[in-house]
């Protein structure tokens, strides 16, 4: 059996790409993971969709049919080509997609090094999958240890020491163009950890923010939250003409700014779609300063550079985990090699019952042709099960202990 991750990042592919390849609510969510399933080779999955990634992280006994389903579900999602698809993914297998899912965790793999909502993202995405059974043990296990892997890097580097995220990298980059945010209003569409970041920075820097969302009283709840104001979202026509400012992180199927609501205003609009799929789309140039993901990359770069040593300290602690990770502990074998001798007795027992019965062995000697079976089978057994306990290798552990677990599911 084995792990397997099939990613698309902000590192491999397009924002256009990585919008048709989202998933952007539960429904499609839960749609995705029974086709995953449906896959023989295929036993557990789990779906991860941001804002900068779409990645499936499955265990399947089959790496190479596992792979072709994926992509080829992908392919009827998006209307990618499967040759683009598989050119742009970066595929993980067994300790590999182990090493990717710690880097993930951790926030290496992030656009922003060092942000703080991945591990919830990851969280919420692993709880999805698992209460609605779509993943087991062994995902479960491997999400355990992820988080764990991630809060040795939090405490042993200082990657997180000043939070960042994509909505403060936004604040930043507005408060760049802008003289002063100080008493400016600002419109905030949706109310998830996004907005609830981007509201709270903003109020902090002094700004007039306003909350919109679908739902008003989950919007009235962020505004209470942020000391913030709220407006109904049926005014969005008005109010993306009116307000300077407006930040957008929804989790909408479809653009909710288009060009039918835009109108002509004589003052710059600054405008940051922060959502995936997109919120804002526009042809009109109505002086419009448009940003999204992927605008924001310079700053990103800066983060990145700036945290380099903190980076090469957290691929340590990761590397560690994973050698954590894949060893078997004496502890989890004991028990099936046990399991292995107690199989052998019982073999043992049979052969001399058998041979007694047939007549090859005189019944006065059945003590004694026991215990020449039981002898063998555990010279036999001797040098096998001190490798078992001895072996350390990641993928030879996995296959020793999966095979024998299986054979211990066989009738003798």
């Amino acid at each position: 059996m084995h792990y397997l991750n099939i990613s698309f990042t902000h590192r491999n592919s397009t924002l256009e790409i990585r919008e048709k390849l989202s998933y952007p609510d539960d429904e499609n969510k839960r749609g995705c993971l029974t086709k995953l399933l449906s896959c023989d080779a295929i036993s557990e999955a789990m779906l991860i969709s941001t804002c900068n990634r779409m990645e499936v992280l499955c265990y399947c006994n089959d790496v190479s049919a596992a792979t072709m389903h994926i992509l080829e579900m992908l392919e009827k999602r998006s209307s990618i080509t499967l040759e683009e698809l598989e050119g742009r993914a970066d595929i993980f297998d067994d300790s590999s997609a182990i090493h990717h899912l710690f880097s993930v965790a951790a926030s290496l793999d992030s656009m922003v090094i060092g942000e703080t909502q991945i591990v919830g993202q990851l969280k919420d995405a692993f709880r999805f999958a698992y209460d609605n059974n779509f993943c087991g043990k062994k995902i479960a296990k491997a999400m355990k240890s992820a988080f764990k892997c991630a809060a040795k890097v939090r405490n042993a580097t200082d990657i997180s020491s000043k939070p960042v995220s994509m909505a403060s990298v936004a604040v930043n980059q507005l408060k760049s163009l802008v003289d002063d945010v100080k008493s400016k209003k600002v419109l905030i569409i949706g109310v998830g950890e996004m907005s609830e970041i981007t509201a709270k920075h903003l109020v902090n820097a002094g700004a007039d923010v306003y909350i919109m969302n679908r739902t008003k009283h989950k919007a009235e709840a962020l505004a209470k939250t942020c000391s913030a104001n709220v407006i109904d979202f049926s005014e969005l026509p008005n109010a993306v003409n009116e307000f300077e400012i407006l930040y957008t992180a929804t989790s909408a199927p479809e653009p909710i700014i288009t060009d039918d609501i835009i109108e002509s205003r004589d003052f710059d609009r600054y405008w940051f779609d922060l959502a995936l799929p997109r919120d804002i789309h526009y042809n009109k140039g109505e002086r419009i300063n448009l940003f999204v993901i992927d605008d924001l990359k310079m700053i990103v770069d800066e983060n990145v550079s700036s945290r380099e040593l903190a980076s090469r300290a957290a691929h340590s602690v990761i590397g560690r985990a994973i050698i954590e990770f894949f060893e078997v502990s004496t502890q989890d074998l004991e028990p099936l090699i046990k399991e292995i001798y107690t199989r052998a007795d019982s073999a043992a027992l049979q052969e001399s019952q058998r041979a007694i019965k047939a007549g090859y062995i005189p019944a006065e000697y059945e003590a004694e042709a026991q215990k020449m079976c039981e002898q063998a089978l555990k010279r036999f057994l001797h040098e096998f099960t001190t490798n078992m306990r001895n072996t350390k290798e990641d993928k030879q552990t996995e296959l020793i202990s999966g095979a024998m677990a299986s054979m211990m599911k066989e009738k003798v």
